[in-house]
C-alpha cells in the first residue's frame, strides 16, 4: 500500500491528543486545517487554536480557511493532495467534494460509542445523563452528522465524581491510540466498516446557556451530574438571594438527612454548602461568585455571603 499522506482537520485540545500521536508515530502530515484565531478574554485578544500552536512548533503547514465550501479551499486541497483526511473536533461540516477527494477517505475520531451521542457535545451529554460508560469511535465520514460506518471502538468507565475535564483528557488519549490502531488496520487491508443502527441513535446537542442553570426542583444526583458535565467549562450556575450569579465548579451528593424547600441552604458545615433538592441534598464544594475568582465553599461561608435558610436560584 502507498504511504499515507494525511491532512489533519482539528481545532481544540481534544484534537491535539490525536495530532501529537500522529507526529510521535512519525506519520506523514502534509498539512493541518484548523479554525481561524478567535478573540478571547476581556481584551478580545486574538488567540490561535491549540492545534495551530502545536503544528507550527513542529513545522507543519497550517491553513485557517473561513469556509471549506468555496473554490479556493478545493484548489488548496488539490495542491496539498492528501490521500487521507483525519478529522478530530474540527468544528465544521465537510462538504461532499472534500469528503470525496482523498483516495482512502476521511476518518473521524468521535467522543462517544456511536450511534449514541452523535453531534457537538457527546462527552458533556454522557456525563450529564449519568452514563457509567462512554468511549471513542473511529468512523468513516459521510454527508450525515456522525452517521458513517464505524471502524473501531474503545470504552471508558466514568467515575461517579468524574467531571468533563477528566473524561475529556482520558478520551483524548484513548482516541489518539484508537486512531493509530485504525490507521494500522487501513494499511494492512484489514479495516472493516460496520453500519450504525440508526434506531439506536441519540443526539448530543450543543451546550447552551440555559442548559447550565441549576433547577433545584430536580434530584441531587441529576444536578451533580449536570455540574460535573459542565466543569470546568462552561460551568453550571445558580443565583444568590441578592440575584448575583454563582457558578459551581464541584459538588457531591450529600448524606445530609435534613429537608427543606428546593434551593434552600440547609447547612454550612465541614467546608461545604448543603442545598435542598427535590430528592436529597447537594453539597457545593468549589464555586465562583459573580465578579470573584474561584474559591472553596468555606471561603464563601467565611465571607458571610451565604447563610442557612437562604434560597438559591429564586
Amino acid at each position: 500500500m502507498e504511504t499515507l499522506k494525511i491532512l489533519f482537520l482539528g481545532t481544540p485540545d481534544f484534537a491535539l491528543f490525536s495530532l501529537r500521536a500522529l507526529v510521535e508515530a512519525k506519520r506523514e502530515i502534509v498539512g493541518v486545517v484548523t479554525q481561524p484565531d478567535k478573540p478571547k478574554g476581556r481584551g478580545y485578544e486574538l488567540l490561535p487554536p491549540p492545534v495551530k500552536v502545536f503544528a507550527e512548533s513542529r513545522g507543519i503547514p497550517v491553513y485557517q480557511p473561513a469556509t471549506l465550501r468555496d473554490e479556493g479551499f478545493y484548489e488548496l486541497l488539490k495542491a496539498i493532495d492528501p490521500n487521507l483526511i483525519v478529522v478530530v473536533a474540527y468544528g465544521k461540516i465537510l462538504p461532499q467534494n472534500v469528503l470525496d477527494y482523498p483516495k482512502f477517505g476521511c476518518i473521524n475520531v468521535h467522543g462517544s460509542l456511536l450511534p449514541e451521542y452523535r453531534g457537538a457535545a457527546p462527552m458533556q451529554r454522557a456525563i450529564i445523563d449519568g452514563k457509567k460508560v462512554t468511549g471513542i469511535t473511529t468512523m468513516k465520514m459521510e454527508a450525515g452528522l456522525d452517521t458513517g460506518e464505524m471502524y473501531e471502538k474503545a470504552e471508558l468507565v466514568i467515575g461517579e465524581d468524574d467531571n468533563f475535564e477528566v473524561v475529556h483528557d482520558r478520551l483524548g488519549a484513548l482516541g489518539a491510540n484508537l486512531l493509530l490502531s485504525t490507521l494500522a488496520k487501513l494499511e494492512a487491508g484489514t479495516l472493516i466498516g460496520k453500519a450504525q443502527d440508526d434506531a439506536k441513535a441519540t443526539y448530543a446537542k450543543k451546550i447552551e446557556k440555559e442548559d447550565c442553570r441549576l433547577d433545584f426542583s430536580q434530584s441531587a444526583q441529576k444536578l451533580h451530574n449536570l455540574i460535573r458535565g459542565l466543569s470546568p467549562i462552561p460551568l453550571a450556575f445558580t443565583t444568590l438571594p441578592d440575584g448575583k450569579l454563582l457558578k459551581i465548579v464541584a459538588s457531591k451528593v450529600s448524606d445530609c438527612t435534613k429537608s427543606g424547600k428546593p434551593g434552600e441552604v440547609l447547612a454550612l458545615d465541614g467546608g461545604k454548602i448543603t442545598v435542598a433538592c427535590k430528592e436529597g441534598a447537594l453539597d457545593l464544594l468549589t464555586l465562583i461568585p459573580e465578579g470573584k475568582k474561584r474559591m472553596s465553599a468555606q471561603d464563601l461561608i467565611n465571607g458571610r455571603r451565604i447563610k442557612v435558610g437562604d434560597l438559591l436560584g429564586s
